[in-house]
Formats: structure tokens, sequence, C-alpha cells
């Protein structure tokens, strides 16, 4: 690279690693071009993979009573069991870890290379099944062994279903699984993201990956949680394709520098010397003012301002010392993490910054930090059960669905009958049903007006002819993907003329 003598891809999955390392360090990372490679792009260069399905299964009582109408033995299947604290667990993970083995059929020993338990089903067949939940170390060292043996990578009879608590999410390779199967609530996207990931690998064989998530009914009407199931699917489908959906975008100034155009101010409007915010709906952006806020001088400091806070923010919360100071250490004060730490991870990200671009990139990631953490909490809080009740799952949804919500767009397929509750089925997130996603997303958020719009699309008709194809709104070429934002502008424009 210092050469500069030749041509060098880098490539991870940038919004959902969860790893606290940086893969480059900023230096070097700055001198690439990012290119978005898209799970739509990526089900269409795959040799057998093209569908995901998603599923949302409720159910009533215990869990344990109703997981084998959503676990088919026939699929290799990764089961997530509920952490020991979730409203689904029973508080006894072992014990649900054999019930699960229990409901497959006959137990029959263990296999004592593998260590796989060995369950004998109705039909004769038998299935080998890893536990990884058994807290005894040395049996679990020999499944996680016998699971990582490259000797049996492309043996797909190797092992059938896993079962795991906190093991086999993010970095776990098993390209046989078709089925993920998750019970209870995750609040964390990047966790549902990353377990889907371990059933999105491409395999002889496998035209179809599922995941399904098993969650106790929810104490809210039908059609509440169905539109706030539907608002997860948006996320999701975001997400898949690496539409930042985790936090809202803020746009900070310095107090009393007046009002923005394009964004709305209340009732009231923009008032001079009162705390002001607005939002612009074209864009989804947050205007705030700060007292004291240093702005950015340099380009590129407006630029990481503007496109690059959620990875400081990232770099900040899987700092270890943030971590372990900030959680277990109740005399540290908040400074030491917001001056001392955070501008080290500027500093450390972005060297080439003067001091005063560095110290305005640090106040920026630290004010869009701590505003999201304050709005999360006017939903209520994990503990908070006055607040939330059991409308968790809803509230949830709400809370890491923030940007998609007005997304006008139904990834939801059908709504069948399941014991006392229901369960919900996605449209199956193939690359045309992405790719219809990517373009609503990009038709929400570009800020064209609809005169532009149609001058755009009668370009966009002349490209086509001269090129034999539409614009591509993930295109390198500014003007290319402008046309193409234009076409998505129109279309939505002309799909709401419709509605009315």
């Amino acid at each position: 690279m210092a050469r500069d003598k030749a041509h060098i891809v880098a490539m991870t999955g940038s919004y959902f690693r969860g790893d606290a390392e940086a893969v480059l360090v900023p230096g070097d990372e700055a001198r690439f071009v990012t290119v978005t490679y898209t799970y739509h792009e990526q089900l269409n260069g795959y040799d057998h993979l093209k569908t995901l399905d998603i599923g949302y299964f409720f159910y009533s009582g215990s869990y344990l009573d109703s997981i084998m109408k959503v676990l088919d033995p026939d699929l290799k299947t990764i089961v997530h069991i509920p952490n020991v604290n979730a409203r689904e667990s029973t508080s006894d993970k072992i014990k649900e870890a054999n019930d699960i083995m229990s409901g497959l059929g006959n137990w029959e020993g263990e296999d004592p290379i593998t260590g796989f338990h060995l369950i004998r089903r109705p039909d004769g067949r038998l299935l080998k099944v890893a536990d990884l939940v058994d807290d005894d170390g040395t049996k679990r060292d020999r499944v996680i062994g016998a699971l990582k043996d490259p000797a049996h990578r492309n043996d797909r009879d190797h092992v059938d279903i896993i079962i795991a608590l906190g093991m086999a999410k993010e970095g776990f390779d098993w390209i046989w699984c078709e089925h993920a199967l998750t019970v209870g609530y995750r609040s964390s996207l990047t966790e549902i993201i990353q377990i889907i990931g371990r059933a999105t690998r491409d395999a002889p064989g496998k035209a179809v990956a599922r995941f399904t998530n098993l969650i106790a009914e929810p104490d809210a009407s039908q059609e509440l949680v169905v539109d706030a199931l539907n608002d997860t699917l948006k996320a999701i489908a975001a997400s898949l394709l690496m539409e930042q959906v985790l936090a809202p975008r803020f746009d900070f100034t310095p107090k009393d520098l007046g009002p923005k155009a394009d964004f709305d101010y209340g009732p009231g409007g923009y008032k001079d010397g009162e705390a002001n915010v607005g939002f612009n709906e074209s864009t989804g952006q947050i205007h705030m003012e700060i007292k004291g806020l240093v702005t950015p001088k340099s380009v590129e400091a407006k630029r990481i301002c503007t496109e690059d806070l959620n990875e400081i923010i990232t770099a900040f919360v899987q700092d270890k010392t943030v971590v372990e100071r900030g959680i277990f250490d109740d005399e540290t004060a908040p400074q030491e993490l917001t001056l001392v730490r955070m501008g080290k991870i500027v500093r450390d990200r972005f060297p080439e910054l003067t001091d005063e671009d560095q110290e305005a990139v640090r106040q920026h990631a630290i004010a869009a930090l701590t505003l999201t953490q304050k709005a999360k909490l006017t939903i209520g809080g994990a503990d908070d059960d006055e607040v939330r009740g059991s409308t968790a799952f809803v509230d949830g949804v709400r809370k890491f669905a923030l940007s998609v919500r007005e997304l006008d767009i139904d990834l939801i397929d059908g709504i069948n009958p399941f014991e006392a509750a229901y369960s919900v089925l996605a449209k199956s997130m193939n690359e045309q049903m992405l790719k219809q996603v990517e373009t609503a997303i990009a038709g929400k958020k570009a800020g064209i007006s609809i005169e532009e719009a149609r001058e755009l699309a009668l370009r966009a008709r002349k490209f086509k002819q001269e090129r034999g194809r539409l614009p591509d709104i993930k295109s390198q070429d500014a003007w290319e993907r402008r046309m193409a934002e234009g076409v998505a502008v129109l279309a939505r424009h002309v799909a709401q003329s419709a509605n009315v």
C-alpha cells in the first residue's frame, strides 16, 4: 500500500461487525473508495441460495410447548434459546435444551468423538444435535472442536441441529444452516442481522434460508403488533441493504445561528434565544442547536460530521476502557470518557485533521450519542415495567426502526392463526424484493421535487435507450445515481397518488 503499486480490495460487514478492533488503521482506510455490497447483490451472485424467508410466531404459555411447531427437524437448524433473564426463559437453560431434544425424539446417547447427542426420530432417522448450552467446559469444547473440524466443512450430514444461547452468532460458519430459529425478542438489530447471517451462506441444495423469531404474545392489539412488525421487516431489509437505520441523522449547529432551510421547527417556528429543534421530512435529518459547539472547518471534517458519526460512536462503545470504566467504576467522571477517550478515538482515526476539527468531530459524535440515548429513555428502559409493560416487543421495534416508519412499503405477506395468537410471515426477501426496498428507501431520502423527478426520469429513459439498462441507484457515477433517485421519487409519487 505504501508503494501504491497494487489494487487492493478490503471487505468487511462494516455496520454489523462486533469486533472491537479496526480492520485497517484510519490512515489506510481513508485511501479506499467505499463500495457497498448488498444482500440483493449477494443473492444474485450465489449459485444456490436465492431467497430469505422471515417469520414471527407468537405463543402463549411456555415456548417449549410451541417450539416444535416451528422447529422442522428436516432442516439444518440453529436454535438460539432466550437469555435466562428474558421474559421467554424458564430460567433453567439446561432443562430447556433437554426439553427441545426430547421433543425431537428418543435420546440414544452421545457420540464419543464429537459429543453430539444422538436422537432417534419417530420415522427412524437419527439426528445429530450439538448442545452449546451445557456449562460443562470439557463437553462444550469437544462439541465446538467437532463443529470447527475443517475435515467436515463440506459434509452436510455432519450435524443436523445446533442449540445455543450466547454462541453461534457472529462469525460462526456453518454453510449448511437452512434455518435460524431464535426464541425471545431481540432488542438489538445488529444481533438479528448477525443471526440471519448464520443461515445465508451459499451451499449446494439450499435455495431458501429462513429466520424465525418465536416470541411471547405481546399485550397489544393485533393491528398494533402487525404494524410494528412491518417496521421491523423494513428495518431488517434496510439493514441487509446496508442502509443505516440504527440512529437518526443529526445536523448540529452552534446556538442562535438561525433556522436552516427545509426544516420544520414546530407550530411556533424558529425562536431566537430558545432551544430549537427542526426536522427535515424529506431527508430524515434532525437539526439541533448546541451552545458552544465547535463547527468543523475543513471539507473532510464536515464530511465526517455528516457521514461517519455512527462509526465513531461504534468505536467508542466498543472501546474496552470505556466499557470497563463506564459500567463498572462508579467513580469515573463522565468527562474522562467523553473528553479523553472519545478524543483519543477521534485523533487516532483522523490524525490528518487539525486540533480544532478533531474537537469539532468529537463534540458532534458525543452529541449524537447522548441525544440518541436520551431519546431511547423516553420509551422506557429495559427494566421500566411501568412504562413498557408487556409491550416491550412493540416499543423495542419502534426504537430501532427510527428512520423506516414513514417508508411506504408493506413487507408482510400473510397473517396466519397460530395457537392462541398468530404468526406474521414476511414476503420472501429475494433479490427482486430487496431491490424494491432499496428503490423505496432511495426515493424517500433523495429530497427531489416532483418537477425535477420528472426531468430526471426523462433523462433516465434516454439513458436506457443508449445503454440498454436503467440507471443504477448504487452507481459510483453521481449523475447516474441522481437519475435513478429521480425515477424512484417519481414512482413513489405515482403510487401515493393512486392510493389517494
